[in-house]
């Protein structure tokens, strides 16, 4: 019988501005475009490999950087949908497109007469007149195959294979598991006294919920961190909060086929091989050779310089949030499923205002509104949606960013509530990278094609969306990120938009959440969804005032989750991971009311794949540098400063991986960052250590 063809649809993008025709795609399409898409890159690389002509940029790298095109859409597609929009038949072949590709690349990497030539391009880099952008994407080539393998012999080549291969199936592994946990799992509620506590926008969160997983009314608390994070700081029920909190933080760790435990330990295990393998002392040296940071000791002195003071600040958190549980008439301890409720009962004392009262001037479309128009007075662009557009979802929508001129720039696709086929958290990501080479089909460049991915909780039919602070911060980082590739001017798809070293990756992110609480974008955005009416001065002053309440809080969790990150990959050899879990959070004297942001069995940032293995501290190493770099604007007295903002944008959000992240660090800033300055927006700077043993 003859073979199917390949859905045309996959690799040719025919819709609105060059989008994918996601409305033409079936789930079961996937399967054969992959093995096409993998055959045709294959081919592209032995004739690059097997080019008689003397090696070149051009005939080498150039050729290297636009091969596979199918292969990164098909790719692009698939992944966008396991993350944001997966089912049972997506998820079959995650695990076996995952060590497919694993092994698809290890092959390039360790393919001889290919390395031969960029080997022979890098011996020769000084007198190939390479421009700087050129260089770094030579450097990142050579290092990338000797990364893969290519100077070893051909037994530990085989042997680095098939551990890539291995580490591919069991990240994609973990991540099914840890969503299954989170779909599978609800508290279900329908007595009026267990819905004590809760604020009406939190109960029609849960009764969509609860329609959203076929409930014929009621409500439910689910594991969506839109859901439980607020039920923990609102319900009056102490026993339903931890039994929500319970089945939270032990996702991944329930026994049977889902459990993640074994998981962890072979993932150490075989990244600790890879890195011997490849001549480094262990996968924390090897993750870190191509970051600001540099190495382990350098990240963990500034770990450990803030946990020492977040800690103090915790103990000091935590004495307050037990007067208020004595007041109340109760003698039990300070535990991790009350620390939000009482801390939100503080802060109404502190600075007389909820979380409550200050969500209804926070609607999602205003949020999206002020998103928008801070990136027009920073960088002059135009955000416009476009109706009627299909794609992967329903609930998606489509965007335009043009420039000053009206020329488009970039196409975004925003999805931003929470639903059962999506993976917890945010993230962005692309489905085409900028760039200004020419393709094989004759294309001069290409758009970026960038989306956001949210989890907010979805509105019951007629009402607005409306978000916590937090979620607020969170789509303003997430956009930043977006920004970070839409705003890309480079040549070379490698060193596009966020291909930047991973302690880099996240200034861009989070340096945008800075202007969220700008008091000119407040006093416009943040008006109540039912009066139109903006938030008042006094309860405008009073979110202000609060930046850094419950920061030792925030800063324990997640600074005790980098520093667990950085002892699993520092070890020789972890028998098991639950045991150094809990070594390293004894050592650090972990308060007992607090548990880490990501517990190991659920760690999706380290073990969904290794993006973040060895690196979750790079949200912090970042936060030093937006912390600096938000200061240059406060220090000229204009939060759109358009001197600043234009400096902003060529040395950082344009710039991509085409120039070393220290030196367009110092164009846009003039130095480097001193810890301090995250320290003091943290509230952290002036901290007193307390004295005594338990200090």
């Amino acid at each position: 019988m003859a073979q199917a063809p390949v859905n045309r649809a996959l690799v040719e993008w025919s819709g609105h501005q060059g989008l994918p025709r996601f409305d033409l795609v079936k789930d079961e399409d996937f399967a054969l475009a992959f093995d096409a898409a993998l055959a045709e890159h294959e081919a592209e690389i032995e004739a690059i490999a097997a080019n008689p002509e003397a090696p070149t940029f051009e005939n080498t790298v150039v050729a290297l950087e636009i091969a596979g095109d199918a292969l990164s859409r098909v790719s692009a597609l698939f992944w966008g949908k396991a993350g944001a929009h997966t089912n049972e038949t997506i998820q079959a072949l995650e695990r076996e497109v995952a060590p497919k590709m694993s092994r698809h690349y290890s092959k390039i990497g360790t393919n001889p007469d290919l390395f031969a030539r960029i080997d022979r391009l890098w011996d020769r880099r000084a007198e190939l007149d390479l421009s700087l952008e050129q260089e770094r994407v030579l450097e990142r080539h050579w290092k990338g195959f000797v990364k893969s393998g290519a100077k070893l012999a051909k037994p530990e080549q085989d042997r680095l294979s098939a551990i890539g291969e291995k580490l591919a199936g069991l990240g994609a592994q973990f991540g099914q598991n840890v969503l299954g946990d989170e779909k599978d799992w609800s508290l279900k509620i329908s007595d009026e006294a267990d819905l004590e506590g809760l604020p009406t926008f939190l109960r029609d969160a849960m009764a969509a919920a609860a329609k959203d997983r076929g409930e014929d009314g009621g409500y439910a608390v689910t594991l969506s961190r839109s859901i439980i994070e607020p039920f923990l700081t609102f319900s009056a029920r102490r026993d339903l909060r931890e039994q929500a909190f319970n089945a939270w933080v032990a996702r991944g760790a329930n026994g049977g086929a889902r459990d993640n435990l074994g998981i962890v330990g072979e993932t150490l295990a075989l990244r600790a091989e890879r890195a011997k393998l490849l001549g480094y002392e262990n996968f924390a040296a090897l993750k870190l050779d191509n970051t600001m940071a540099k190495t382990a000791e350098h990240v963990n002195e500034l770990l450990r310089k803030v946990w020492d003071k977040a800690r103090s600040k915790v103990l000091e958190e935590e004495a307050s949030l037990g007067k208020l549980i004595a007041e109340e008439g109760k003698n039990h301890p300070v535990m991790p499923w009350d620390w939000r409720y009482y801390a939100e009962k503080l802060r109404e004392r502190m600075f007389s205002f909820s979380e409550s009262e200050l969500k209804p001037y926070l609607q999602l479309e205003k949020i999206i509104e002020a998103c928008f128009d801070v990136a027009h007075r920073l960088f002059g662009v135009t955000i416009t949606e476009v109706k009627g557009v299909a794609a992967y979802h329903p609930d998606v929508r489509v965007f335009e960013l043009r420039d000053e001129t009206g020329t488009l720039k970039a196409v975004f696709l925003g999805d931003y509530f929470a639903r059962s086929s999506k993976r917890s958290g945010a993230w962005m990501s692309s489905f085409q990278s900028q760039h200004k080479l020419t393709l094989k089909n004759g294309a001069e460049g290409e758009l970026p094609i960038i989306y956001n991915v949210c989890n907010f909780a979805k509105p019951a039919a007629g009402k607005p969306a409306l978000l916590s602070l937090d979620d607020a911060r969170t789509l303003f980082h997430e956009f930043g990120h977006a920004l970070h590739g839409m705003l890309s001017d480079v040549t070379y798809p490698s060193v596009s938009g966020t291909g930047v070293s991973r302690d880099f990756v996240e200034l861009p992110s989070q340096l945008y959440e800075h202007w969220l609480t700008v008091p000119e974008i407040l006093e416009k955005y943040a008006v109540h969804y039912e009066t139109g009416k903006p938030m008042p001065k006094e309860l405008l002053d009073k979110v202000l005032a609060a930046r850094t309440f419950n920061a030792g809080f925030a800063t324990v969790e997640f600074t005790s989750s980098a520093l667990v990150d950085m002892a699993f990959h520092t070890r020789d050899k972890v028998e098991d991971p639950m045991a150094v879990q809990a070594e390293v959070l004894a050592e650090l004297k972990m308060p007992a009311s607090i548990v880490m942001r990501h517990a190991t069995p659920h760690f999706q940032h380290v073990f969904s794949g290794d993006g973040y293995a060895a690196g979750y501290y790079s949200y912090m190493w970042s936060e030093v540098l937006d912390a600096d770099a938000f200061a240059a604007f406060e220090e000229v007295g204009n939060a759109f400063d358009p001197v600043m903002a234009r400096k902003l944008k060529n040395n950082i959000y344009s710039v991509g991986g085409a120039i070393d992240p220290e030196v367009t660090y110092k164009a846009f800033r003039g130095k480097l960052p001193d810890p301090e300055a995250m320290l003091k927006k943290k509230g952290l700077a002036m901290v007193v250590e307390l004295a005594g043993s338990d200090a």
